[in-house]
């Protein structure tokens, strides 16, 4: 491809501006620049090369490799398994399944390697019935076979899964409980985001505040639904972020979390065959409990909450 520098393109890097053109990730088109794919006047460009006027860029990105999930022998934290099911403690940091940008170290190329290199399902997504935010801790169910993601499905479809979080928030609600009912979509601003918008998807998060602390809570969430960012969106909507949550609230690097402060911590189902009912609950990781710590011991402590509910 071929392209003229622009007025607004002057004094910018040739890689900045080259990944923006092509779409492609700064990684390919760092390898294209590496191979000589890069040219600008007809010469070789370093990345860093600053545009100049006059400046003709010319440039071939090489398509990514097509994105496959291999297994890989890495320990996850096995709460319960059977024939039928896996229930694992996500640990904060790791990526659910496999992306561009992210193509192994992810929770399945973990269960694929534990589960022998096979799971029932989308191939870069087998065997999960739900997913969690990469920094969000806490329990996920998985299908080891047809059946039981079949079943799983429909009882998620149809919200016979409990699926129950616990958050540190900034604030204290002013409603003991309540619920938050607010569609989900693209951030018309910042499409790296999610927010309540007219046409999105309905999520509802029903709340109850667990603890108040001086200047935060801690917070039980219930979902109806499960929308990408759900509980971050509606908190952060209700103007209560997420402890740590950097695109819905604030970097706090003071508290040690890997990311936002939120963990899947009660996970319920009936069993995919035979029915019986299934209760599993984890802790919250260590990082997540010195921060409810440090938040508890601060100054002016709270004197009680309101008792009514609340729809948001």
């Amino acid at each position: 491809m071929r392209h003229a520098a622009t007025t607004e393109e002057i004094g910018k890097r040739v890689d900045v501006v080259v990944a923006r053109l092509s779409g492609a990730s700064r990684s390919l088109v760092a390898a294209a620049i590496k191979n000589g794919n890069v040219r600008i006047n007809g010469e070789a460009a370093k990345a860093s090369r600053a545009l100049e006027p006059g400046d003709e860029i010319e440039y071939e990105i090489a398509a990514p490799p097509p994105l496959v999930a291999q297994p890989e022998a890495i320990d996850i934290p096995i709460v319960y398994e059977d024939e039928d099911v896996v229930v694992v403690d996500k640990p904060a940091g790791m990526i659910t399944h496999p992306a561009h940008g992210a193509r192994s170290g992810t929770l399945v190329n973990a269960l694929l390697a534990h589960a022998g290199g096979t799971l029932p399902g989308n191939a870069l997504r087998p065997g999960l019935v739900h997913r969690l935010d990469r920094d969000t801790s806490g329990l996920l169910v998985v299908a080891k076979n047809e059946r039981a993601l079949s079943a799983l499905g429909i009882a998620m479809k149809s919200r016979r899964i409990e699926r129950v979080y616990l958050g540190l928030v900034h604030g204290i609600p002013e409603h003991a409980q309540g619920t938050i009912d607010g569609p989900i979509g693209r951030d018309p601003h910042n499409r790296l985001k999610f927010a309540i918008v007219g046409d999105g998807k309905p999520a509802v998060t029903h709340y109850a505040v667990r603890e108040g602390f001086a200047h935060h809570a801690e917070l039980e969430f219930r979902l109806e639904t499960g929308r990408t960012h759900q509980i971050r969106v509606h908190v952060a909507a209700m103007k209560h972020p997420i402890l740590n949550d950097p695109v819905y609230g604030r970097s706090e690097p003071q508290y040690g979390l890997p990311g936002q402060a939120l963990h899947a911590w009660r996970l319920s189902f009936d069993h995919p065959r035979t029915a019986r009912p299934m209760r599993f609950e984890v802790d919250p990781p260590p990082e997540y409990a010195r921060a409810r710590i440090a938040l508890s011991r601060s100054p002016e402590p709270v004197e009680g909450l309101s008792k009514g509910e609340r729809n948001v």
